[in-house]
């Protein structure tokens, strides 16, 4: 059986969800990243935050603080890294033993299907958690960067230089959360994609979950209000 035969199997459902799945991931990055300046999301108003806080860095004599903050964002990254390697062998592992699902899924009363459906299935969370993967190594990377920038900026303020690699630092930071936030976001799609392995309605719902509680916590959530709060 050839691929264009094998994916007849997927009902106009199934490759309906996909499609849904793989657009909102799309489409909520490309919202919270460029979201209207009249109602900016969480990730936009940290990121003048991360700014600011380079300004101030280049101010102080002593930078420990400085140092000890961005030591915590690379242990962040490095420990979704981790977690994301692991993940991805796992959902690996269990393409290699589909046949285990299958006894799953009789235990369940799922509908039964062959090995094949099962790791096509699995594809769909390898991707997602892959990309999460690539997307925290990035950061994890970035975060590094912005150090050896925050340790060139001189400690003289009036330095002209001062101004300009804090700046720098500060833009190298705000694109290493950028990427900390994709990954975490491909983390949420990752787990609503294993809804599929029930069925597409389930994935369906799964997504639509997943794109409401995104959306709550970068433009509806009390972290939000606090930010915005001018008192």
């Amino acid at each position: 059986m050839d691929w264009i035969n094998r994916l007849t199997v997927f009902s106009n459902w199934d490759l309906s969800a996909v499609g849904l799945i793989l657009v909102c991931y799309v489409f909520i990055g490309l919202l919270i990243e460029n979201a209207p300046s009249s109602h900016p999301s969480v990730s936009q108003l940290m990121a003048e935050h991360r700014r600011s806080w380079m300004r101030h860095m280049a101010a102080r004599d002593v930078r420990i603080f400085d140092a000890q903050v961005l030591n915590g964002l690379r242990q962040g990254t490095a420990f979704f890294a981790s977690a994301t390697m692991l993940a991805t062998g796992g959902v690996l592992a269990l393409i290699g033993n589909a046949d285990k699902l299958i006894d799953v899924a009789d235990d369940l009363s799922l509908s039964p299907a062959s090995d094949w459906v099962w790791e096509m299935k699995l594809l769909l969370t390898l991707f997602l958690i892959t990309n999460a993967l690539l997307k925290f190594v990035w950061s994890h990377r970035l975060f590094g960067y912005c150090a050896i920038l925050m340790a060139a900026v001189p400690n003289a303020p009036d330095d002209p230089q001062s101004l300009l690699i804090s700046r720098k630092a500060g833009e190298v930071n705000i694109t290493a959360a950028r990427s900390y936030n994709r990954g975490l976001r491909a983390i949420y799609f990752s787990i609503a994609s294993i809804a599929w392995l029930v069925g597409p309605w389930a994935l369906i719902a799964a997504t639509i979950i997943t794109v409401g509680v995104l959306l709550r916590r970068e433009f509806m959530s009390k972290s939000r209000a606090v930010l915005l709060d001018k008192d």
